[in-house]
């Protein structure tokens, strides 16, 4: 199996400024991820950047990226025109890494990638682990879904899904199976993602406001791999940050493969 590991990097950020370059025990945080990446056995890492400085700073740490429009609606939409120049289409597989996901497992990235390219029934594949905390279950920051019989999503929610009507507490947990968090790692055939930026945006999405909810609103299949435990962080703030390099620095090991 090939694939590549497409990063969209926006400098703008309005609750951590220049998110992409935050340092993290030396490196810029984009970089970081770039490395996690490379781990995951893709045929190429490639960060998509809406700024020179970006650009700059993966070059001057030898990770490939390429400059895309400052105005792209989302991160989908961003690693489309990155096909584009890259020339990837067809079946072409490709992984979106989030560029604020420094701590990211690559074999997840590998996995996911590999679920793809089995379901010939889906144009996706993204990532869930089992939810054991009520409080994320109510939380409407983190992003529920479920599932049909092939794996396949059914739908995903900022609300509490599967609802449990017959629940002791409104705190429970569904009985019948665990709630799954999503994780925010997207699995592409090429073809798809350079048609996806012209498909209507959904009612459902606007809603949500998440955009993997425009594939299945035109009818398409995402596969959904489970995995057996939660992602590392994300970053989002500068309190996530702080959280990101204290967890590096107790972490020898972890933080030399991160930068190797």
């Amino acid at each position: 199996m090939s694939f590549s590991a497409l990063i969209p990097a926006r400098l703008a950020s309005t609750r951590l400024p220049r998110k992409p370059l935050a340092d993290i025990g030396g490196l810029p945080m984009v970089v970081r991820v770039a490395r996690r990446a490379a781990l995951s056995g893709a045929a190429r890492v490639v960060v998509a950047a809406d700024d020179d400085a970006i650009v700059e700073a993966c070059t001057a740490h030898g990770v490939q990226a390429l400059l895309t429009r400052a105005d792209h609606a989302s991160g989908s939409d961003r690693l489309a025109e990155a096909c584009v120049a890259l020339g990837l289409d067809g079946n072409d597989l490709v992984v979106n890494v989030q560029g604020d996901e420094p701590l990211i497992d690559p074999d997840l990235i590998a996995r996911s990638a590999a679920l793809l390219e089995q379901r010939r029934d889906c144009v996706m594949a993204t990532a869930a682990h089992a939810i054991d905390d009520p409080a994320d279950f109510r939380n409407p920051n983190v992003v529920k879904l479920v599932v049909d019989a092939q794996g396949r999503a059914l739908y995903f929610s900022r609300a509490p899904i599967p609802h449990w009507r017959d629940a002791p507490s409104a705190s429970a947990l569904p009985a019948v199976t665990a709630p799954l968090r999503h994780i925010g790692l997207y699995a592409y055939r090429a073809g798809f993602l350079r048609r996806f930026p012209s498909l209507a945006p959904a009612p459902l999405e606007r809603i949500e406001a998440l955009e993997q909810l425009r594939v299945l609103w035109h009818g398409e299949h995402i596969a959904v791999h489970l995995s057996a435990s939660a992602p590392g962080p994300g970053v989002d703030t500068p309190e996530d940050l702080e959280r990101v390099r204290r967890l590096l620095a107790a972490d020898r090991p972890g933080a030399a493969a991160a930068s190797a």
